[in-house]
């Protein structure tokens, strides 16, 4: 597909438009490509959806050049777009910071989203200083691109995808061009705040898909019910999968998406699959 651009006031956002039917935003989480996608778009489109991958600031094709890699400034582009597609209200699906990005989203534009679905989600949480001084050092360069990429592949406990090496590949010589490596240690440094205070303000139909292996959380399955308990809805745990469960298990993961948007868009197609109720 060509790469479509929405340009903003700092920058611009790339993204891809694919299929027809109700809107559904892809976001990827840090340090990762829309590519992220690449095997659930393809199974939502064909269940009669209009899916649409974008990059995040500072990421793959869009701009390098924002004041703001927060939550609150993916949670803006969010909006933005679903504005310019003029198609809302959209479902969103966001993992890691972008499940952050896409709660900050639904509390400042409900009219624009109609539901959340959270994979792996990061909603909490304060920059610290110790912190953001370890990932400069870890991740400057000329070596940061590719202890990125090691590290991202612990983030695939059991399973990588037989493109593994070809995408890691293309991730680390895109975080070697001027600014994406930058953005990403903003991005890690960054509080998590203005999504976790916004939780409350979420009155949206919402899922937690949250992979039982995540290297990222210390107790994963405790993450996933606190994030749906505070959003009043349900989480699913997807044995085995790590912290990017719709790339590691997307024969999994999919069936699982497709389930809550059919129920929440209202079509009528296929078995729904019932989550586990937070309490």
């Amino acid at each position: 597909m060509n790469t479509q651009f929405l340009q903003l006031p700092q920058g611009k956002i790339a993204y891809d438009d694919a299929g027809q039917g109700p809107l559904v935003i892809c976001v990827p989480s840090m340090g990762d490509l829309r590519g992220e996608y690449r095997f659930l778009a393809p199974r939502l489109v064909e269940a009669g959806y209009r899916v649409i991958t974008m990059d995040v600031r500072g990421h793959g094709e869009t701009s390098t050049a924002w004041s703001d890699f927060s939550v609150a400034g993916v949670g803006a582009d969010i909006l933005a777009l679903i504005r310019s597609l003029d198609a809302g209200p959209a479902v969103v699906i966001g993992d890691s910071m972008a499940g952050g990005a896409a709660v900050w989203a639904a509390a400042e534009g409900p009219d624009l989203v109609s539901a959340l679905l959270l994979i792996d989600p990061f909603v909490r949480g304060e920059g610290q200083w110790l912190t953001s001084l370890l990932f400069k050092l870890m991740f400057s360069r000329p070596w940061g691109p590719s202890m990125w990429t090691y590290y991202y592949s612990m983030l695939y406990p059991t399973h990588k995808p037989e493109d593994f090496a070809a995408y890691t590949a293309a991730l680390r010589e895109n975080l070697r061009e001027p600014g994406r490596l930058e953005a990403l240690q903003q991005m890690l440094a960054a509080s998590k705040h203005a999504s976790e205070e916004r939780l409350p303000g979420v009155n949206r139909p919402a899922l937690v898909l949250m992979g039982a292996k995540d290297p990222d959380f210390k107790d994963p399955e405790a993450e996933a019910s606190w994030v749906a308990r505070e959003l009043h809805s349900c989480y699913t745990m997807i044995p085995g999968a790590g912290h990017y469960p719709q790339a590691e298990q997307p024969e999994v993961t999919a069936p699982l998406v497709l389930s809550f948007l059919h129920q929440v868009s209202g079509i009528n197609e296929g078995t729904h699959v019932t989550p586990t109720r937070a309490e």
